[in-house]
């Protein structure tokens, strides 16, 4: 049985994604800011040690053998450059700290992990179409978190692929989540999908079902790619 340390579980993409996971056999340990559930570890990523208490925790769950790590959880919060210089530069790290460093701390763990045991292994990197074409002028920090994402996977897929490690990113638009809806409706709702030929913003589900891909059945010479899922609002 794969076993599966996804993070960012308990709603929007991440809840779809461990639900289809686990229809495929997959053991999956969740991780959420809070949790109660036995399978799910609550971690609060702005406090530095969690991500390896997470990481932990989720070896003890899974009987010592993680086989796939996704990294999904984000913070997506306005930060207007009008605010205050602490302010601002509080909400940059709050972003940076959950958004990149967490999810390269549990990088480093797994391909340590996977170094150490002489098994192959992979990494699902769930980051944006900002990460490619930024955000607006409230978002630098969230572009530049999905953008430092994207050439994290870059060096990963690159610098293991040898021993057998592999690394794959998603780049979702705008998705039918309770993050984005706040963001569309900020920036004036339904006119906002005028930018996004498809006409509609992507579902959950068919974020998870790439998710999904790459984490159990994408080749490996598909390693260090970067899959799009935004209606064509941004091409390539």
């Amino acid at each position: 049985m794969t076993c599966i340390l996804l993070t960012g579980s308990s709603r929007g993409i991440g809840a779809a994604a461990k639900t289809a996971l686990e229809a495929r056999g997959a053991r999956v340990v969740g991780q959420a800011t809070r949790s109660s559930s036995v399978d799910t570890v609550p971690a609060d990523f702005n406090e530095p040690t969690a991500p390896q208490e997470l990481w932990l925790a989720a070896l003890a769950r899974a009987g010592g053998e993680i086989d796939v790590l996704v990294n999904n959880a984000g913070l997506f919060a306005p930060n207007p450059i009008e605010r205050s210089d602490i302010e601002w530069l509080d909400a940059w790290e709050d972003t940076m700290r959950i958004n990149l460093t967490a999810s390269a701390q549990l990088s480093r763990f797994a391909i340590r992990h996977w170094q150490e045991r002489g098994v192959p292994g992979r990494i699902v990197h769930v980051a944006s179409r900002a990460g490619h074409r930024g955000d607006s002028p409230a978002h630098w920090h969230y572009a530049a978190s999905k953008g430092g994402m994207l050439a994290m996977h870059k060096s990963i897929a690159r610098a293991y692929a040898g021993d057998g490690i592999l690394s794959f990113a998603i780049t979702p638009g705008f998705t039918d989540t309770a993050m984005a809806g706040d963001y569309l409706e900020s920036r004036g709702g339904p006119g906002l999908l005028a930018d996004i030929p498809l006409g509609r913003v992507a579902e959950p589900e068919e974020i998870a079902r790439l998710i999904e891909f790459c984490a159990l059945d994408a080749p490996a010479s598909m390693t260090g790619a970067t899959l799009d899922a935004n209606g064509a609002s941004y091409v390539r």
